[in-house]
Formats: structure tokens, C-alpha cells, sequence
């Protein structure tokens, strides 16, 4: 099974950080400064598959550049929180605008400005290549590294776990 000690049937709603966990922790930088992302192609599968099956999705970043906003508009993301400081109000804001509790979410994050959500959220999730205090709040460590799958990883149990993953024609589309 999948070794998580949380029962995954709560769960509701996705909120994931970008740098580090859907991309690498390692960033190449444009001639220009901008950062640049290499986004996994299977998590962004995984996450417009469970926006179109129901569950509520949100993204809260530090980072801040129109490819990432454009790349996860595109995959059915609205909850777009870019240049934020400091996560934890933007979280709390985001639950109670959407009706939910701590314990329905899956929380993903991989470094120290996401520790406090880390110790809010229900199902707290690290990539494999996380900071060690991340790690150690962490429920549920990936066994993939960010930027690798990760986000695909969760989504995918959570989605068995409940009997969801693969359960309709919606699967098998973009």
C-alpha cells in the first residue's frame, strides 16, 4: 500500500509550492535574470485530471514569472498564489473562501517558507530531496525528488484511495 498514515479519504483539495516540488530546486536563470522551470509533464497530468474530477487546487509560490501562471492557467489552475512572502495568511484566506478544513488538505511543500502550512494541513507531503526540517514535518515523504513526479505521486494515491483514479472517461483526455 502506500505507507501514509493519514486517511487519505478526507482529502478535498491540492495546494503544492512550485520551486522545488512541481519544478527542480535547482533553477537555470535567462540571459535576461528571469528564472527559469522545467515543469514534470506527468504531474501536470495528475493535476488537470483532478481539477476535471472535482477536487480544489491551489498553488502558493514565492516565485512569480508569467511562464509558471500561464503554465498552470493552462492545466485548469485558479488559484494562482504568486509573490507570496509568507504562505500561511494566503492558505488560511484560501480555506475559508472555499468552505474547507485543515484536515481535508494535502499540503506539498520542500523548504522552510512552507513549514508552517507543513504543520497545519492534514496531509502534509515532501519530495524526496526536501529540506530536512520539511522532512521531518512531513506525514508523508515523495518518493519522488521535486520537479520529478511528485505532485503525480500524491494526487495518484489520494485519487485510489478514494476510488477515483481512472474511475471515468475524464481520465483518458487533456
Amino acid at each position: 500500500m502506500s505507507g501514509i498514515l493519514y486517511d487519505m479519504t478526507k482529502i478535498k483539495a491540492f495546494v503544492f509550492d512550485v520551486d522545488g516540488v512541481l519544478s527542480s530546486s535547482t533553477i537555470p536563470l535567462h540571459p535576461s535574470g528571469e528564472p527559469m522551470r522545467m515543469i514534470n509533464i506527468k504531474d501536470g497530468y495528475a493535476i488537470q485530471y483532478a481539477i476535471k474530477s472535482g477536487y480544489r487546487l491551489a498553488i502558493i509560490s514565492g516565485g512569480k514569472t508569467e511562464a509558471v501562471k500561464k503554465r498552470f492557467t493552462n492545466l485548469g489552475v485558479t488559484d494562482l498564489f504568486l509573490g507570496t512572502d509568507v504562505k500561511l495568511p494566503i492558505y488560511e484566506k484560501w480555506l475559508s473562501d472555499n468552505d474547507l478544513d485543515d484536515s481535508e488538505v494535502m499540503f506539498m511543500g520542500d523548504d522552510i517558507p512552507d513549514l508552517e502550512i507543513m504543520r497545519r494541513a492534514g496531509l502534509s507531503v515532501a519530495p524526496a530531496d526536501a529540506a530536512t526540517d520539511i522532512l521531518n514535518a512531513a506525514k508523508y515523504i515523495s518518493t519522488n525528488k521535486g520537479g520529478e513526479g511528485c505532485a503525480r505521486e500524491i494526487i495518484e494515491l489520494v485519487m485510489k484511495a478514494q476510488g477515483k483514479w481512472l474511475a471515468d472517461k475524464k481520465a483518458f483526455g487533456w
